[in-house]
């Protein structure tokens, strides 16, 4: 019998259920398994439970001896994950399961991303699920699919059957805070019509590389560079000497992941690889000086290849037009809020084929402010002779002034731990917004045990924090 990776650690219930997860491919648009995963669970546990067309799933529980007849309360998390790896890693995320290890403080898996965004909350609630004596009052148990693209399980799922309006939201990552708001979001992308023409002459390659990456949203204020707008500017500054046909464009692979890394192939006429390669040497120092990327490099190399199906110079000098006029990054700030984003724009994915694509993450927490930036967009695109297309649209989840849960949930940490937790909003999304929508006169808060890194193949889960906020959930299931 092979050997759990994750024996040993506490709560063993929660990292036993982790570890099973980890072991099936549940990247977002691979959710089957795993939906039938969960499935086969709530039948092992006489559970009833609702598997929709989309694969959401949703269980009931019945509360516990003297908690039968409290209100329904409702636990939620998604089972699709970011799926990043780095470049050496050979492990095939769409079919293989996560090599996931521990240092005794933190869980990781080793070259991917852990997929404890969002897999630990499933974990959180199959434990609770499959343990009789944990009090708690009656159990609907939302886990989503494909949250990381759009929310569209949130989206597509009938919450009709479900009696509970008090929801614990299971997808946070920092300990001690208790999310209460978050921005609205779509994606948005501008494609632009490129000539190709056959391009004879001396070929460089272009390379962004070592940036930091992140997440879109909750880490989009931490001054780091985007590969695609980074690549954009060093065309540009290239281009100022010399004429440019592309040939390849490819930067970063999730619109709500900041790109690390960013590759161009070009035919560049009258070359001079000493001129491109100081052009290279003094853009790396400015992003290293500007951005906190110590780390970033960006080089050119000869490529053994004399041109061929390349863009034409108009067509190129449009793709470089776009990448370097279009926003990116911390657009506004809140008022009401201090430190909070109100409004940004991720450039995430850059591609270039028979067309050229830039696709984005939009978020803002005012409607009207994200309208206008998506509209901002769609002139940009008529500007270039391109067009626009949107998804994944999903509403802001506003502040509830008054609200029984959040009273409850701040009580019960404060006698827990000796001081109060940290209550805000947050620029990320969430479900909130969607599953109120569906839920008039919803009470919700989002928490989570700390990680650190998601969205990256660094991402890291911390042990104890996962039992203190076990223990804290457990806590506050008993006072509600």
């Amino acid at each position: 019998m092979e050997m759990k990776k994750l024996a040993g650690l506490e709560p063993a219930s929660v990292f036993g259920y982790f570890e099973e997860l980890c072991a099936i491919p549940h990247g977002s648009r691979n959710t089957k398994k795993i939906s039938d995963y969960l499935v086969s669970f709530a039948e092992e546990h006489s559970l009833r439970y609702i598997q929709d067309e989309a694969n959401n799933v949703i269980l009931f529980c019945d509360g516990t001896c003297g908690m039968e007849d409290r209100p329904a309360v409702i636990l939620q998390g998604h089972m699709d994950m970011v799926c990043e790896k780095d470049a050496g890693c050979t492990l095939d995320m769409a079919v293989d399961g996560l090599d996931i290890t521990h240092d005794g403080e933190r869980i990781f898996a080793k070259g991917t991303t852990l997929g404890g965004d969002d897999g630990i909350a499933v974990a959180y609630a199959m434990a609770l699920l499959a343990d009789n004596t944990i009090p708690h009052p009656p159990l609907e148990v939302i886990i989503t699919v494909d949250e990381e693209i759009g929310m569209l399980g949130a989206k597509a799922i009938d919450l009709s059957e479900l009696k509970g309006r008090t929801l614990i939201n299971l997808d946070s990552e920092d300990e001690g805070v208790f999310t209460v708001s978050c921005a609205g979001g779509a994606r948005a992308t501008i494609s632009l019509p490129v000539e190709r023409r056959t391009v004879y002459g001396p070929c460089i390659r272009l390379n962004v590389d070592g940036l930091q990456g992140g997440h879109s949203g909750a880490e989009i204020h931490k001054n780091r560079a985007n590969a695609n707008k980074v690549m954009g500017e060093f065309m540009s500054r290239i281009q100022k000497i010399m004429p440019l046909c592309l040939t390849s464009l490819a930067g970063g692979t999730k619109d709500n992941a900041i790109p690390r890394t960013c590759q161009a192939t070009m035919v560049a006429m009258g070359i001079h690889l000493e001129r491109i390669n100081a052009i290279a040497e003094e853009l790396q120092a400015e992003i290293r000086e500007k951005y906190d990327e110590p780390e970033a490099v960006i080089q050119a190399f000869d490529v053994d290849a004399l041109g061929g199906n390349s863009l034409s110079t108009e067509s190129t000098a449009k793709v470089i037009g776009l990448l370097c006029t279009a926003p990116n990054g911390v657009q506004s700030w809140s008022k009401d809020m201090e430190g909070l984003v109100q409004t940004s724009l991720n450039m995430g994915i850059t591609k270039l084929g028979e067309r050229f694509s830039v696709t984005m993450s939009v978020r803002s927490s005012v409607n009207t402010e994200k309208q206008e930036l998506l509209e901002q967009l769609k002139t940009l695109a008529n500007f270039y002779e391109g067009t626009y297309s949107q998804t994944g649209e999903y509403p802001a989840w506003e502040y509830k002034k008054n609200s029984h849960l959040r009273d409850v949930m701040v009580r019960v940490y404060t006698e827990m731990f000796g001081k109060e937790p940290q209550v805000l909003a947050i620029h990320a999304g969430l479900e909130c917004g969607l599953l109120g929508e569906k839920l008039p006169g919803l009470d919700c808060i989002s928490i989570g045990p700390q990680m650190h890194n998601i969205h990256t193949s660094r991402e890291t889960l911390e042990i104890a924090s996962t039992e203190r906020t076990w223990k804290f959930l457990l806590e506050v299931l008993k006072a509600l």
